[in-house]
């Protein structure tokens, strides 16, 4: 058996910008990719927060340090500028790596500059 686990977390970036006649995919800023463990190329989910969009493409990376979440192709249709979106990627293990694997989860501002990265999401009970 093999599970399906969050290897990273994006969590509301802001889309700086969206490229309908762009080839595809997702730009993201390189030192982004790094820090979270995102490899370019690899498949990567968008959820937009401000319209309900949900939707796969592929990450590539854009210039180290720039900040830049572009949102390429048919896939610019479904994100604006300005948009807050949350960018995750997925892992296949089996239960004994399941069962001692974190994700890498990491939070911005918004000028998608890094305020933290943690590797569990806090429980809140209200």
């Amino acid at each position: 058996m093999q599970i399906t686990m969050l290897k990273a977390k994006l969590h509301r970036a802001t889309v700086t910008r969206s490229e309908l006649g762009y080839e595809g995919s997702c730009a993201i800023d390189g030192t982004i990719l790094d820090l979270s463990g995102i490899r370019e190329y690899e498949q990567i989910q968008i959820y937009n927060i401000n319209n309900g969009a949900r939707f796969t493409t592929y990450a590539i990376r854009a210039e180290n340090g720039s900040g830049v979440f572009s949102v390429n192709g048919a896939a610019a249709r479904l994100a604006c500028p300005g948009d807050l979106i949350i960018v995750c990627a997925y892992t296949i293990l089996d239960p004994q790596e399941a069962d001692q694997h974190q994700p890498t989860l990491v939070y911005f501002n918004e000028k998608n500059e890094v305020i933290r990265s943690a590797s569990s999401i806090p429980v809140q009970m209200d």
